[in-house]
């Protein structure tokens, strides 16, 4: 066991307090009210801040609770014969029976994913945060040192604001930004120059991901509009996934495989 860590060697050997649990769970019950007594007490900007942290943990547990919820589904009855005469109107229609699913969507995405990442490059090398970030130092004798500027491509959206540089604690430079992408389609042989919508995943880190980072192996959405991709059911695709093989940093722009 590392050094420093006395309260993990302590439970380990000695065991908790007997009221633990029950101190616990008291403990969890009072965090409610103290969550209700800040939100009403902070203001200005970590107001702002702590209102988007609840409101994208009201929408996951609102997920959550969709996902496991029961709903009445209508199902076929092969066995159902109705006995004497039908009347015409009643002719067409089939049995049907009520029953109670678990509308569980997880099981559904599982399948989806299962499917979708089979990509290109399914393995990249790792980076190191020492490599994707530079250390920017600010403060008036340049003591700070909590900036960090990133030194691999990026994709922002058009609608970007950049973020007053007080508060500005990731810089992504103009000159490393990239908006288009050279997909190529797998099976019509064919090299496009595509507009991005979004980077969908970065593999190296989900905060890579969050700052649209452009690295080798990574799932950008490019707008295919132009290609006229259509699906089974006759719609017009308009988004579509793709990997990047290339290492965009190297070459100075951003070679994709589409995702088909």
């Amino acid at each position: 066991m590392p050094q420093n860590e006395y309260i993990e060697e302590s439970i380990k050997r000695h065991g908790r307090r007997l009221d633990h649990a029950e101190r616990k769970r008291k403990r969890e019950a009072r965090q409610v009210h103290k969550d209700a007594a800040f939100a009403q007490k902070v203001h200005g900007l970590k107001a702002k801040l702590y209102n988007k942290k609840r409101h994208s943990e009201k929408i996951q547990m609102k997920k959550t609770i969709k996902m496991h919820d029961e709903k009445n589904a209508k199902q076929k009855t092969d066995d159902a014969v109705p006995e004497g005469a039908v009347p015409a109107y009643l002719l067409d229609r089939e049995g049907q029976q009520r029953a109670k699913v678990l509308s569980n969507m997880l099981k559904q995405k599982r399948k989806e994913k299962a499917g979708k990442w089979n990509v290109p490059l399914p393995k990249v090398r790792g980076i190191a945060e020492d490599e994707m970030f530079k250390v920017v130092k600010t403060g008036k004798s340049k003591s700070k040192s909590w900036k960090r500027l990133v030194t691999k491509p990026t994709f922002v959206g058009d609608g970007f604001t950049r973020k007053p540089p007080k508060y500005e604690r990731f810089i992504r430079p103009m000159a490393l930004r990239y908006k288009k992408a050279n997909v190529t389609h797998p099976e019509l042989k064919a090299t496009f120059q595509l507009p991005i919508i979004g980077v969908k995943k970065n593999p190296q880190s989900p905060m890579y991901t969050q700052l649209g980072v452009l690295t080798k192996g990574t799932i950008i959405e490019v707008n295919v509009a132009e290609l006229g991709l259509v699906t089974t059911g006759g719609k017009v695709l308009w988004g579509k996934y793709a990997q990047i093989t290339n290492n965009p940093e190297n070459d100075g722009c951003i070679n994709a495989l589409l995702l088909v």
